[in-house]
């Protein structure tokens, strides 16, 4: 077991992706607003770095684990207009947002179709071999077995088809790690109260990308599921990090 599974937004009690699921459903009002605030905009040059490292794969069919409001799918739609993207989270919350603003944006993404369905990232209900490429934009630290969800997309993958992470993480050298802290620890958490009103989901967002696998630890877990070619780069200080693999 991982450090990030035995973190929990609400209590010790209970099962992990219950009260991941509670969460989001309870932020997703306010997650978009927050996740570009509390990131300055950084978050959308991450987002646009990691698809383009995509796009010289031309993937016709995509699946975006924990998908949330769909930011990640539409600009996978946007950027390589692949034949078909789904979709899939937990929380129907974040979906009925991200349902909203393809709807939106519906004569710009004519070319992709994009839906949205809820899934369990350990049981996935997807053939064997069935997506050109996976792509999960900051959601990895929340699963409840990260060797399980792996196994999983690893499977609905064709042969050669390629797995993009994009995730959080603290930054490794002096000072940002210590200046991130202060911020990640203090000013996250009062503004996710002050907007949200749950305070509880801005602490557990720090915790998880303090205990998650970073670097090379994760590289490492990614070729123990199987994965090959396995590379991976740090944004903005090390703030955020890009694994692209292939099965």
């Amino acid at each position: 077991m991982y450090n990030q599974e035995q973190i929990k937004p609400y209590s010790q009690q209970g099962e992990k992706v219950e009260q991941v699921e509670a969460m989001f459903d309870g932020i997703a009002p306010t997650y978009d607003f927050l996740n570009h605030a509390l990131s300055m905009g950084v978050d959308k040059g991450w987002r646009r770095k990691a698809v383009e490292a995509l796009g010289k794969y031309a993937p016709k069919r995509v699946l975006d684990i924990a998908t949330g409001t769909g930011d990640f799918a539409i600009l996978v739609g946007r950027l390589l207009k692949p034949q078909q993207i789904v979709g899939a989270d937990i929380s129907e919350g974040m979906m009925e947002v991200a349902r909203r603003k393809v709807g939106a944006l519906a004569s710009e993404l004519q070319s992709t179709e994009i839906v949205f369905q809820k899934e369990d990232c350990l049981h996935l209900t997807f053939d064997d071999s069935s997506f050109d490429a996976v792509t999960v934009a900051y959601g990895v630290r929340n699963f409840q077995d990260l060797d399980a969800g792996l196994g999983e997309m690893y499977r609905v993958l064709r042969p050669g088809g390629h797995l993009l992470i994009v995730e959080l993480a603290t930054p490794p050298h002096f000072p940002m790690r210590q200046l991130f802290w202060l911020y990640s620890h203090v000013v996250m958490p009062l503004v996710g109260w002050i907007v949200s009103r749950d305070s509880k989901a801005y602490s557990y967002l720090p915790a998880t990308m303090e205990a998650f696998p970073q670097g090379e630890v994760m590289q490492g877990i990614l070729q123990k599921a199987g994965f090959r070619s396995v590379q991976w780069k740090r944004f903005t200080f090390g703030i955020c990090t890009m694994y692209l693999a292939e099965k």
